[in-house]
């Protein structure tokens, strides 16, 4: 029989601007989580946008969690340079990827809709080559056609998911009409190159799992589990991000840090609303997110 591996988890942040209090969610579950499994829990600096990463905001990142107590195994991975890791898995894709010559204007004309991430699901006009005078803009991924395009996977704090690529999504975008790569295409090699078990992220990130699963079925890499936390929302019930205004977590001192901790354990549900130092913050928490995820799994066995 072959044996499980052992748990890998991992904290992969944008730095576009400051962890906030939502990103603080998706740090402390994926944390606790491989925490709960004796496993290990990896940074990664999702910098591959290198034209958004704002300079000094990772570093900040890296000493943010440090202060929080949330050390990670290993060393940091920065995506902006494992670029020949990304083309390696493009070339492997063949026939699936073509190149595509539409710009913004003709695919927001000719969108077939939009998917739940917001973005335009493309008709596959360049599927069959470029038309008559266009260049090659950007790399697209080929889906299955309707009917043979469902991708059902059992999310561990959502329960099972089902969704539908040519419809809910379309063919998607591998590499950049400015050059970088596709988040879908440098997640992917990088949780199955670094040898990633378990992906715990926030709820904005589920309509991605599809896609990135038949990516890794595509390259024969190994889908990992996943579990997808609800993500914190405004007043006006919008989700916190650095495009809704939402301010930086700076803690200066102990108490200040175990009071962003405590935030962000609320945001996650879990039954923690004192403590008196960062280790007891931790000695609490691993065993309290343990016991909600067995209620959770319980709730979705019923």
């Amino acid at each position: 029989m072959a044996t499980q591996p052992a748990y890998t988890g991992r904290f992969a942040p944008s730095p576009t601007g400051p962890l906030h209090a939502g990103s603080m969610v998706a740090a402390l579950a994926s944390y606790l989580d491989a925490r709960a499994h004796h496993g290990r829990w990896l940074v990664r600096i999702e910098d591959v946008d290198e034209g958004r990463s704002v300079a000094g905001t990772a570093d900040d990142m890296l000493g943010l969690l440090h202060q929080l107590g949330m050390q990670w195994d290993g060393d940091v991975v920065w995506q902006s340079r494992r670029g020949a890791l990304y083309q390696a898995a493009f070339d492997q894709l063949g026939f699936h990827a073509y190149p595509c010559g539409c710009n913004r204007r003709e695919i927001a004309d000719s969108r077939l809709g939009t998917a739940p991430d917001g973005s335009a699901i493309y008709p596959g006009t360049c599927r069959q080559g470029l038309g008559a005078g266009k260049s090659m803009r950007s790399l697209r991924l080929r889906v299955p056609e309707a009917g043979a395009d469902l991708i059902e996977f059992a999310d561990r704090f959502a329960g099972p998911i089902a969704h539908h690529l040519a419809q809910d999504a379309g063919d998607f975008v591998l590499k950049r009409a400015d050059g970088f790569w596709a988040y879908q295409l440098a997640v992917v090699v990088d949780d199955a190159q670094q040898g990633v078990t378990d992906i715990v992220r926030g709820a904005d990130l589920l309509d991605s799992t599809p896609r990135q699963i038949y990516l890794q079925r595509l390259l024969g890499l190994p889908t990992p589990r996943y579990l997808h936390v609800p993500v914190l929302r405004n007043e006006h019930g919008e989700k916190l991000s650095k495009q809704t205004g939402a301010a930086a977590v700076a803690p200066r001192n102990e108490a200040e840090a175990v009071a962003v901790l405590l935030a962000a354990a609320r945001g996650l549900a879990l039954p923690l609303e004192r403590a008196g130092s960062l280790a007891g913050f931790w000695r609490a928490a691993v065993p309290a997110w343990a016991a909600l995820l067995q209620d959770r799994a319980d709730e979705l066995c019923d």
